[in-house]
């Protein structure tokens, strides 16, 4: 439960950190603000014309009689509703992410040299480190997208869809934006995906601690605008944890980041 207390604490450490770096914090709602209005307008089209979809998917449903074809129908349409709200709330981070790179970069850079010293470097130019933002975040997407499958067919099971899978889902949603949050720090650590998974899995109460609160915050869109800087920001301290640049009191290693060796390029 150690691991589990941690990881809330590197979220409230994280907007600690921006509020005593007020200049880092105002650069990091640009990209949210931006990326807020195009999902504003996405989502508010898949309001109007949820109903629209779920009739279309379900022909064989218009000769049911009265109330089974409006519960069902509604069932699906909430369903439907809250998949895409997972996706969305999964896509955000992640292409707030990729349009707001330098920014995050920047601001991650500077919590590594608060803490320890010095920040690592992957040595890329800037468009090699967009390619690989994007066709990593997009793996993970793809990812997030199967659990979302899963999770909309067993809402069908009765009482376990309305309980268990709606907690378990925001325990995977958890975990796929810690992922999408660390990769800032990580990926300048030459760190891949799969070896970020495999990190992520090994810390697993850590990693939940981390990002199930940060999911309950990022469902209401304009809080994800303002607590997006301090999320990476906390994200970086915990990316720091995991690579083992901190000791067990959480302070910073002898030497910090200068302790990480990174990967050849051709691993990436």
């Amino acid at each position: 439960m150690r691991d589990l207390v941690t990881g809330m604490s590197y979220l409230v450490k994280g907007q600690r950190w921006v509020g005593r770096n007020r200049r880092r914090w105002g650069f990091g709602l640009l990209p949210g603000l931006i990326t807020l209005i195009g999902y504003a307008a996405a989502l508010t089209v898949l309001v109007l014309r949820a109903d629209d979809a779920v009739d279309w998917a379900t022909p064989f449903a218009d000769g049911w009689g009265s109330p089974w074809l409006g519960l069902f129908r509604g069932a699906l349409t909430a369903l439907f509703f809250g998949g895409c709200l997972l996706l969305a709330l999964l896509s955000f981070t992640a292409v707030t992410l990729l349009v707001g790179q330098p920014f995050y970069e920047a601001l991650s850079e500077r919590v590594d040299l608060t803490e320890g010293g010095s920040a690592p470097s992957s040595g890329l130019p800037l468009w090699r480190e967009l390619w690989i933002s994007a066709r990593e975040s997009l793996a993970v997407l793809v990812r997030a997208a199967l659990w979302g499958v899963l999770f909309f067919a067993l809402g069908f099971v009765p009482f376990v869809g309305q309980t268990v899978v709606p907690a378990i889902g925001f325990c995977v949603s958890g975990f796929f934006l810690t992922e999408e949050l660390t990769a800032v720090a990580l990926q300048r650590r030459r760190v891949a995906l799969k070896e970020r998974l495999e990190l992520l899995r090994s810390r697993k109460l850590l990693v939940l601690g981390f990002g199930v609160p940060l999911t309950l915050l990022f469902l209401l869109p304009l809080v994800a605008v303002f607590v997006m800087p301090g999320a990476v920001a906390g994200a970086t301290l915990l990316a720091r944890d995991l690579m083992g640049e901190t000791g067990e009191d959480g302070e910073p290693e002898a030497g910090g980041a200068d302790v990480v060796s990174a990967p050849p390029a051709s691993e990436r």
